[in-house]
């Protein structure tokens, strides 16, 4: 009996889509889960160099929840390139303008940072309501 270890190439993988409830989970902890989804390490087949993880529909983004007073303390920081353009807001005030920035910027910094993981968040899709267009996909829920 041969020992082997396979490995996925490109266009093998079979990608399923998952859906996690934001409602009340942490941020981080929520975007740890959502990142070893989207990079496949949930998989017994799991290849580092292949994206072999599986797309990720996030609803009710808008109220995902910060412990302790994370929401008035921590900042998220802009800069337009210009003399002065530095734009900063709270994670309370970008949760309630675009909650899906929070929380795939939050899982953007848990990927890898090349090709791979920009390939990787393209395959987030993040909601601040209930409501989602990939009811046809026929998602999974993911417990968190």
């Amino acid at each position: 009996m041969r020992r082997q270890t396979t490995y996925f190439k490109t266009g093998e993988v079979q990608r399923s889509w998952r859906l996690v409830d934001a409602d009340g989970q942490p941020l981080g902890r929520l975007a740890a889960e959502v990142a070893q989804v989207l990079m496949g390490k949930h998989r017994p087949d799991y290849t580092p160099h292949v994206d072999s993880g599986d797309f990720v529909v996030v609803v009710n983004g808008k109220k995902v929840a910060m412990t302790g007073r994370k929401a008035e303390h921590r900042l998220k920081q802009r800069f337009s390139g210009y003399p002065g353009g530095l734009k900063v807001e709270t994670y309370g005030q970008v949760r309630e303008r675009k909650p899906e920035l929070l929380i795939s910027d939050a899982v953007r910094r848990m990927l890898p940072k090349s090709r791979l993981g920009r390939a990787m968040l393209s395959k987030l899709k993040v909601y601040p309501g209930a409501d989602h267009p990939h009811a046809a996909e026929k998602p999974v829920a993911l417990t968190v």
